[in-house]
């Protein structure tokens, strides 16, 4: 096989993975056109159904509604080189582990060279949150966030695919 061939079966390989129970609406409908315009598979993996636009590149899985039930589907299925999308570090942590590049809903790349310092802050808040200190939560998805989710997820596609438009 030759390298483009090669090139060319790691790009039909290549799917975006969603954890979608808290995945902001205005970053699963980039998802979508992005799904639609490059041609690649999509899968959102969620406990309850989401509505998805009906295509053969788009699919909805429903796991039962278990502690981490759609993080433990998208660590068993993601692929290297796959795109995994979620909020959620210890997810993050095992698909970065499992050579997939994480993206979170507002724009950040994890990596391996950041995630263990990501993973380590997560368990500190969590650790003080359960000690009693309130430590607020998260502020709301902005104009910001999804304009930073945008580029990097723009910048994943441009390198999987330089020019399918």
């Amino acid at each position: 096989m030759s390298v483009n061939e090669q090139e060319l079966l790691t790009v039909i390989t290549n799917k975006i993975w969603v954890d979608a129970d808290a995945c902001p609406n205005p970053v699963k409908e980039m998802l979508f056109r992005a799904s639609e315009r490059k041609s690649i598979q999509l899968v959102l993996v969620a406990n309850q159904m989401i509505k998805v636009p009906i295509s053969p590149l788009i699919s909805m899985i429903r796991v039962s509604s278990g502690f981490d039930e759609a993080d433990n589907y998208i660590v068993e299925q993601v692929a290297q080189g796959d795109l995994v999308v979620t909020a959620d570090i210890p997810l993050a942590s095992d698909a970065v582990d499992k050579g997939a590049l994480v993206l979170n809903p507002r724009g950040t790349v994890y990596t391996v060279e950041n995630i263990k310092q990501i993973l380590t802050m997560r368990d500190f808040m969590e650790e003080m949150r359960s000690s009693g200190i309130h430590t607020g939560g998260p502020n709301s998805f902005s104009q910001t966030d999804k304009h930073a989710f945008a580029q990097a997820l723009d910048k994943w596609l441009a390198k999987l695919i330089p020019s399918k438009i």
